[in-house]
C-alpha cells in the first residue's frame, strides 16, 4: 500500500471513528442503534479471556509485566498484579463521548494499556464512569456527574507523559471502525492541541475531546499491531467506515 493511500485511508477511517475517538453526529437516543444499555451479562466475558484480550493492547514486551484490569458486576478489579507501572484493560461503549450513538454497544471491546502516568489519570475516571453506569444511571446523568466532578476537582491530576497503546487486532472499537488501525494515544490540556499540529492536513496526529472529561486526546497511527504483523495488508485491517460528518470527540 502507498504511502498517499494510507494516509487517505486512516483520514476516512478516523473521520467515522465513534467509541474511542470521534463524537459522531450527535441523534436522539430513538435513532441510535443502542437506545439504552443492555443487560450486564451481555458486556462481560470470561476472566481468561479479558486478560489475554487486553494484553493484546501493548506490544508482549510491555503488555506481560503489566498489570491487567477486568470488569466484573461490582466494576473494574485489578485481576493480575504488574511490575512494570503499565496497565492494561478492555474497555467498554461507556468510554467513549456521551453523545455517541454506540455509547450502549454491548459488543464494544477495546483493548488499550496504559503507562504509569496514563494509568494514574484514566483508571479512578474509568471506575468512576463505570460505577455511574453500574448504578444505573442514564447517559445524560452520567454525563451530569462526571461534569460535578470535574468541576469539584474531583479528577486526578493529568501528568506529563501519560499515554497509551491501541494496537490490539483483535479489539472491536463499534460497529463501522472494527479495530481501526493500531496507534498511540497521548493525553494532554485541551489547548495544546495547536503545538502538536494535529489535525493539520497532512499531519499524521490526530487529536479529540471527551465531552465527559474535557482532556484532550493526540492519536498518532502506527504501522504494525502488537503482535508484529503489518496493518497495511488487507485482510488486517478490517473494514473501512463510512465518513461521517462529525465534530471532535476521543477515545
Amino acid at each position: 500500500m502507498q504511502t498517499s493511500t494510507l494516509q487517505t485511508s486512516k483520514i476516512t477511517a478516523l473521520a467515522g471513528l465513534f467509541v474511542v475517538f470521534l463524537t459522531s453526529v450527535m441523534r436522539a437516543d430513538t435513532a441510535a442503534p443502542y437506545p439504552k444499555m443492555a443487560p450486564l451479562e451481555q458486556y462481560l466475558m470470561p476472566s481468561e479471556d479479558e486478560i489475554a484480550l487486553a494484553r493484546t493492547a501493548a506490544p508482549e514486551s510491555i503488555s506481560r509485566d503489566a498489570a491487567v484490569m477486568v470488569l466484573g458486576p461490582q466494576g473494574y478489579r485489578t485481576a493480575v498484579p504488574g511490575t512494570n507501572g503499565f496497565v492494561c484493560v478492555v474497555e467498554r461503549a461507556w468510554s467513549s463521548p456521551s453523545n455517541d450513538p454506540g455509547f450502549w454497544d454491548p459488543k464494544s471491546r477495546s483493548p488499550l494499556c496504559w503507562n504509569a502516568a496514563g494509568a494514574r489519570y484514566c483508571v479512578p475516571l474509568l471506575n468512576l464512569r463505570t460505577g455511574f453506569v453500574l448504578a444505573g444511571l442514564s447517559k445524560d446523568e452520567i454525563a451530569a456527574k462526571m461534569k460535578a466532578a470535574r468541576e469539584a476537582k474531583e479528577f486526578p491530576p493529568l501528568e506529563a507523559g501519560a499515554m497509551c497503546y491501541m494496537m490490539s487486532k483483535r479489539g472491536r472499537l463499534n460497529d463501522r471502525a472494527g479495530h481501526w488501525h493500531p496507534h498511540l494515544m497521548f493525553y494532554r490540556p485541551v489547548e495544546e492541541a495547536s503545538t502538536w499540529g494535529a489535525g493539520l492536513p497532512g499531519s499524521p496526529i490526530y487529536e479529540g475531546t471527551d465531552d465527559l472529561d474535557q482532556v484532550a486526546i493526540f492519536l498518532v497511527p502506527v504501522m504494525r499491531w502488537s503482535d508484529g504483523s503489518d496493518e497495511s495488508k488487507p485482510e488486517l485491517c478490517g473494514p473501512t467506515p463510512t465518513p461521517t460528518t462529525a465534530a471532535a470527540g476521543s477515545r
